[in-house]
């Protein structure tokens, strides 16, 4: 049986022809000492799907899932969680906006055992960032101070992309979102836990709507509604002492589904 990667990197496509494959490379060029790729294309109709079944694809560790039709972000998510195999598990997107080369860095509470969960923060300083949509930042700060409210975090950047786990913590959380409400949800349900969350701060290169950017308004109206759904719960009923990895099932949620399994 293959040895166990210490990270596994969760890839959800949707019509990235333009940079699958220069994505997949940068992932596997990251300093990470042993990695994995988990690619979902999410139902694509440009050629993605063509693509992942030729060239760096083929490279061992990665694995390509195909969605029969476009679910969402949320959706390929969860499919990629189930087949994540590796100690700990992040998110890369498939559009170059996030850089592999930050791995290190977010990985480093995590190895040291201080955090179960990192999140990159495109706000709290780091490396270079592209300057593009004013409204768009605005409206990542508000979403985030609505979500902090609610689960009583501090975070800069809930809508963050980057968000990396031990495996253990995300066997333990049942998603459901479809679409760019797991972001919230995943917070919520992080802080019901009493996860050791930390952030560090990364650097982001931002795409035009014109190079393929996908969220939109209809996306921020859904967040506030996962907001309030997924966040009053959590802050009713958060767990009085931290989570610690030896009070996880390690397989099942209370349903007996695996994490991402819905």
């Amino acid at each position: 049986m293959p040895e166990r990667p210490i990270l596994s990197v969760v890839m959800p496509a949707y019509n990235e022809r333009g940079t699958i494959h220069s994505a997949l490379a940068r992932v596997l060029e990251a300093p990470v000492e042993s990695i994995e790729i988990v690619v979902v294309d999410d139902g694509s109709t440009d050629g993605t799907r063509e693509l992942l079944t030729r060239g760096i694809a083929l490279d061992p560790r990665v694995r390509v899932i195909l969605h029969d039709k476009n679910r969402g972000k949320g959706a390929a998510l969860r499919t990629g969680f189930s087949e994540a195999r590796g100690r700990f598990v992040i998110v890369q997107d498939a559009d170059l906006e996030y850089d592999p080369s930050d791995f290190a860095q977010i990985l480093e509470p995590l190895l040291a055992g201080h955090a179960d969960v990192v999140y990159g923060s495109r706000f709290a300083g780091g490396g270079a960032h592209r300057v593009l949509y004013y409204w768009h930042s605005v409206g990542n700060q508000w979403l985030t101070t609505a979500s902090n409210m609610l689960t009583d975090l501090n975070l800069t950047d809930m809508e963050t992309c980057y968000k990396a786990f031990r495996r253990e913590l995300l066997d333990e959380i049942h998603l459901q979102e479809d679409r760019f409400g797991i972001e919230p949800e995943i917070t919520a349900k992080v802080a019901q836990l009493g996860a050791r969350v930390y952030e560090v701060p990364i650097s982001y290169h931002g795409r035009t709507y014109a190079e393929g950017k996908k969220i939109g308004l209809r996306d921020a109206f859904r967040a506030l509604y996962c907001i309030a759904r997924y966040g009053l719960p959590a802050r009713l009923s958060r767990r009085s002492a931290p989570w610690r990895p030896d009070d996880a099932s390690m397989a099942s949620n209370p349903d007996g589904t695996r994490a991402g399994v819905s």
